[in-house]
């Protein structure tokens, strides 16, 4: 197939539809005798590799990968099952000097290392999207606007624990790796033009060599709808009903929103019923699910009620981050000030080189030089700074300068205020 790259972008109805891989759709690899004539295959082609992985967000708790799929030059496409392969170190292996050519590289790039699979080297088509400012940076737009083609992407929330998987999502799978390397080859291309090519190298650099997330502080006050829960007995019971939730969840290898919604949490959070007769009468435990266990979620909210007041939770957590920047102007003028001018240098310089703000520089990297900023603010102290906070050279270059002259000015112009970062 011809690739419409040097023709410019497509609309929907002019595209190529490319709805079958070029080599068909390739059988799952399931047996260790079928891995090992794959890890051959992929260590002599040429060329990137693209890769894929896909997870089951919304059906099961863990984030693992339930499908992996690569192509190579000279290997073709492989659809790997890393439920009946749990161990891919092999391939991985057979791979370690090659660039991997991912889309969204860090929603892949934890499961893969589950399976033992870690690039050296990769491309990452939606960030490089991203440096572009590209308008659209999902692969399907993407494929569209850069190269012409139509891909079908009916089934990127599906199931994918789902065995046997169905013929129809393996070619989705397989067409998700089909171009990938033809879009990075047209990506690079228009990121030297820009003179962008050595920033998308650096971002590819970092997140090949960052490290595991950290899990998360709390991560039951991620439950949505929070806000509306402002005691901290109330938060006591969230926090039980998360965490017995998440007991259930984890045994099962099921979604949480699955077990227990996070409207119920709250719910319950704010009603805190004693008993199973109250429980029951709130709408949102009408499921016949969620009446199943409601003897489990009432003990949990007793626990919640009954937790002793020097252990019940912080309305507000400790934290080592700035406080919400629309309290500035109350809590510290001259923070406020410099917030604004920082904000308006680095929106400057991001409409200057055609990228969103957040890829030139991440808004708590600002926020916190606003709120705290070296005692001397100039260029060096200032890119000293965004380098503690892990701000990549080409960031520092590009707003080092601009950001220091920012703070300087807001220096000059802000009303008298307490010291830097005061209550």
């Amino acid at each position: 197939m011809t690739s419409r790259a040097e023709t410019g972008p497509s609309s929907e109805e002019e595209a190529a539809p490319f709805l079958e891989p070029r080599d068909g759709v390739p059988a799952p690899l399931e047996a260790g005798s079928q891995l090992e004539e794959a890890v051959a295959a992929f260590a002599a082609g040429s060329g990137p590799v693209a890769i894929d992985a896909e997870r089951a967000s919304g059906y099961r708790y863990s984030a693992r990968a339930y499908l992996v799929q690569l192509r190579r030059a000279g290997a073709g496409t492989a659809l790997v099952d890393p439920v009946a392969l749990p161990d891919l170190s092999s391939l991985g292996a057979a791979l370690a000097d090659t660039e991997w050519v991912l889309h969204a590289a860090s929603q892949d790039l934890p499961c893969l290392a589950e399976v033992g699979m870690r690039p050296s080297r990769l491309f990452d088509t939606e960030l490089a999207g991203r440096l572009l400012g590209m308008p659209r940076v999902g692969l399907g737009a993407m494929v569209l606007d850069v190269l012409g083609y139509t891909l079908e992407k009916g089934h990127a929330a599906a199931d994918w624990s789902t065995r046997p998987l169905p013929e129809p999502w393996l070619r989705y799978a397989a067409l998700d790796v089909e171009v990938l390397v033809e879009l990075r080859d047209v990506l690079e291309e228009r990121l030297r033009q820009a003179g962008k090519l050595e920033w998308a190298y650096e971002e590819f650099a970092a997140l090949a060599a960052a490290p595991p997330p950290a899990p998360r502080v709390d991560p039951w006050r991620r439950t949505s709808g929070m806000h509306r829960v402002r005691k901290r007995r109330q938060l006591a019971v969230v926090r039980e009903l998360w965490q017995a939730r998440d007991t259930v969840a984890r045994d099962r290898d099921t979604a949480p929103g699955r077990v227990l919604p996070d409207g119920a949490i709250v719910e319950a959070a704010l009603a805190s019923p004693r008993s199973v007769a109250d429980l029951l009468a709130l709408p949102v435990f009408n499921g016949r699910a969620t009446r199943r266990r409601a003897a489990l979620w009432v003990d949990a909210i007793r626990r919640g009620l009954d937790t002793p007041d020097s252990a019940l939770p912080e309305v507000s957590p400790p934290h080592d981050s700035p406080p919400p920047a629309r309290s500035w102007p109350d809590r510290d003028p001259a923070a406020a000030a410099r917030l604004a001018a920082a904000r308006a240098a680095v929106g400057a310089l991001a409409d200057e080189h055609e990228l969103p703000v957040e890829n030139l520089l991440t808004p708590d990297t600002v926020r916190r030089l606003a709120w705290s900023p070296p005692p001397v603010a100039d260029v060096a102290t200032v890119a000293e700074f965004l380098r503690r906070h892990n701000a990549r050279e080409w960031q520092v270059r590009l707003t080092a300068g601009p950001l220091a002259g920012a703070l300087e000015r807001a220096g000059r112009e802000a009303p008298a205020a307490a010291e830097p970062g005061g209550a």
